[in-house]
């Protein structure tokens, strides 16, 4: 469903992704972790359309990102870390505005607004516009645009950002409800406990290098320790030396 094959993207002389591959399948949540400058919002990015790879192919239900992006955003929801909300439109606003965009016929567009607005816990916020919302209410309304059109994929740009541990452990529950309907979802973190609630699989990328892939205890045992954390650290002082 969702696919990387062998993604690069190279800036001038400096490779910030490199010959990254990897599936997720329908029905499974795969975690992309790493530290900050490993190269994952560019791969993710890559892989909604919004970069074009230097090398490589990503591909969303078999359409290329790069060849077919349009059919890629009507098959994809996108969360990136530094999405940003019109100040002056609510919460409502802003998803009545991008359901048009997806060409929701109307009737459905309203039900599914509602819907997403109970569900995310939006009510009390929902009419106020956004310029006047809290961190965690925004990132709120910008999850609930990605789960808007129903995608069959979901790319999660480290998403319980500024969510408060209630929020943030509700906003998983719907990603697990979202792997249950059989959707495919990647999402970056930086919080391991989310990785177990959620990960089906994890990819741990290092400057830009995919050091391991798999089930957790599989990328455990390969490293030869008990815990996902410890074996991202075994990774780690060979490639920083």
């Amino acid at each position: 469903m969702i696919e990387a094959r062998r993604l690069t993207k190279h800036y001038g002389g400096f490779t910030a992704v490199k010959e990254v591959s990897f599936t997720v399948a329908a029905g499974e949540v795969v975690g992309l972790l790493g530290p900050n400058g490993a190269g994952k919002t560019t791969l993710l990015r890559m892989l909604a359309g919004v970069l074009t790879p230097s090398e490589g192919e990503g591909l969303v239900d078999g359409a290329s990102t790069a060849a077919d992006a349009f059919r890629v955003k009507q098959r994809l929801g996108f969360l990136s870390g530094d999405t940003a909300l019109s100040q002056r439109l609510s919460p409502r606003e802003v998803l009545t505005f991008f359901g048009q965009l997806h060409e929701l016929e109307p009737a459905h567009l309203k039900r599914r607004t509602e819907e997403l607005i109970a569900r995310f816990e939006m009510g009390a916020f929902a009419d106020k516009p956004c310029g006047t919302l809290s961190a965690g209410q925004k990132q709120r309304a910008n999850v609930a645009r990605a789960f808007l059109h129903d995608p069959p994929a979901l790319i999660l740009d480290e998403p319980t950002t500024a969510l408060d541990v209630l929020s943030g452990r509700f906003l998983l529950d719907a990603i697990r409800a979202a792997k249950d309907a059989g959707k495919a979802i990647l999402f970056s973190t930086h919080v391991m406990g989310e990785v177990d609630y959620l990960c089906d699989r994890v990819v741990l990328l290092h400057q830009g290098e995919a050091l391991d892939q798999g089930p957790i205890p599989e990328v455990c045992a390969r490293a030869g320790v008990r815990t996902l954390t410890e074996a991202f650290l075994h990774y780690l002082p060979s490639r920083s030396a």
